[in-house]
């Protein structure tokens, strides 16, 4: 967002346009006193929390030296001060203050990897409740944000490369997100190692310890380096990493766990084998007939126009909108629906699908009894990308940005579309002339969610094993079907539910 921009908010709180004209007057990047002077200017603006606000943003943001921490905050910052209500700014405002607080608890943000060996006493990830030894070194903090803080270290006895998100947990009730991690288990999933509780230094204070499976690089960054170099991701990998989604969202969904936070940084890659795994399910709930969800959840480009109407009985329809919102943007090299707020971001869906009836309206939420919008017309949608852009590519954009909930396409259905019928070509390889990693291993109860897609998603030529009796859950893993240009099997199917 352009600084010019903020500038010009007439909204803004005098102190907040003084840093906005400082920082459009010098770099900002390893500008850290500059970027102090427009954080103050932000806290500065909630009176009630000046005292508190002005030491703790003061002393954490003393300690910003990296380029990466000083554009993540400011992007925070800016768009709190570009045109929000105030309500909207006390909220933005507390995430905001949840980021300077991870700074100014952990002292190492910013220190180099730390060789010492740590030995915590953990429980396995998966399986019966039992307690092991577990030693990690070479620590180093590779995110943060308000969940917390995200640290990449390596196992003392495998030497293998994980990641630790650490979350500050409430005593008074049990973490969701370790909940569902326990009960899930797939290849396009990121996978539970262990998960342990440590102290803080506050009393009382009992923080949550995830150790995670570690995936190098995203598709945020990744589209992020084409778009940098001016270019489109290469259709292959679209599709490559699009399947995947599809794949890990067609499991959850069906146990009833919707993710509700879809986006590029959420799905992990390793760029040399292709494989993507969804990570990150802080935000994940398993969806249960009439129990009401709160409706301000998701990334704001990525939120389903259902949530934008408020809807609270929403559906894992919702994780769908986001996957075409991606798909849309990796065809595009930049977010389809870019809104400021959540006005805004009506307002950039209805520029390209028109105004939702009032039928619509209703479907994504009954309760709903505002209709008047200004009438406009859909844009066609091949319109809306490049003159090449594959057909195919734009006809599942088309069918998964649906106002009506229920006619977007299933993920499965997703899976099965013409666009990914490269991926079924026992010929296709990786632009380097690798293999395509595992993508037909179907799992038997996988191939029990929709079973008249089976024929669609099969590669021709692949059958399923022999059916398996066992539910998600069991002991032993559900047969395998076996990839016709992969010898890869899929792993065991965990849990049925998360409550």
């Amino acid at each position: 967002m352009a600084v010019h921009e903020i500038h010009n908010c007439r909204s803004a709180h005098p102190r907040c346009q003084a840093a906005a004209s400082s920082l459009s007057k010098q770099p900002i990047i390893n500008r850290s006193g500059c970027m102090r002077s427009a954080v103050v200017a932000l806290c500065m603006m909630m009176n009630e929390w000046y005292k508190e606000s002005f030491r703790v943003s003061s002393i954490a943001c003393s300690s910003i030296h990296e380029e990466k921490h000083i554009e993540i905050a400011l992007i925070v910052l800016l768009q709190a001060l570009y045109k929000v209500s105030v309500d909207q700014l006390h909220h933005l405002y507390h995430i905001f203050l949840k980021f300077l607080r991870n700074i100014d608890m952990n002292k190492q943000l910013f220190a180099k990897t730390d060789s010492r060996v740590t030995t915590v006493v953990a429980t396995p990830g998966y399986g019966q409740d039992r307690q092991v030894e577990v030693q990690y070194s070479d620590t180093k903090v590779i995110g943060n944000g308000s969940f917390g803080v995200v640290y990449m270290a390596r196992l003392a006895e495998t030497n293998e490369a994980v990641a630790i998100k650490k979350v500050l947990q409430d005593k008074r009730f049990k973490n969701r997100e370790l909940q569902i991690m326990r009960k899930i288990e797939h290849q396009n999933i990121v996978k539970l190692k262990y998960f342990f509780y440590s102290s803080g230094d506050k009393k009382d204070e009992l923080y949550l310890n995830l150790i995670l499976e570690y995936v190098p690089e995203t598709v945020y960054r990744v589209a992020r380096h084409y778009s940098k170099q001016r270019q489109t991701i290469p259709l292959l990998y679209v599709k490559l990493y699009m399947y995947q989604l599809f794949r890990a969202l067609a499991y959850i969904h069906s146990l009833g766990i919707c993710h509700r936070d879809i986006k590029p940084q959420n799905l992990l890659l390793d760029t040399e084998t292709g494989v993507l795994k969804l990570c990150d399910f802080g935000s994940a709930k398993h969806l249960s007939k009439g129990e009401p969800n709160v409706s301000y959840i998701c990334s704001r480009y990525y939120r389903a126009p259902e949530l934008i109407f408020g809807a609270t009985d929403y559906t894992t329809s919702i994780d769908v909108w986001s996957a075409g919102t991606v798909l849309a943007e990796l065809l595009l090299g930049q977010p389809i629906f870019p809104g400021d707020s959540g006005v805004d971001q009506l307002v950039e869906i209805i520029k390209v699908l028109g105004t939702p009836t009032r039928d619509e309206i209703q479907q994504m939420n009954p309760n709903y009894t505002e209709f008047r919008f200004p009438q406009i017309r859909a844009h066609p949608w091949p319109q809306v990308f490049r003159p090449r852009t594959s057909p195919e590519a734009v006809e599942l954009v088309a069918r998964l940005l649906e106002y009506t909930p229920s006619n977007r396409l299933t993920p499965l259905q997703a899976c099965a579309h013409p666009l990914f019928d490269d991926l079924r070509n026992p010929e296709s390889t990786l632009p380097s002339g690798a293999p395509l990693p595992p993508l037909f291993d179907f799992s038997e109860y996988e191939l029990r969610i929709e079973p008249s897609l089976n024929a669609k998603l099969l590669p021709q030529g692949a059958t399923p094993s022999s059916p398996s009796t066992g539910a998600p859950g069991s002991a032993n893993s559900s047969p395998s079907v076996a990839q016709s240009n992969s010898a890869s099997n899929s792993g065991d199917v965990q849990g049925a539910s998360a409550t």
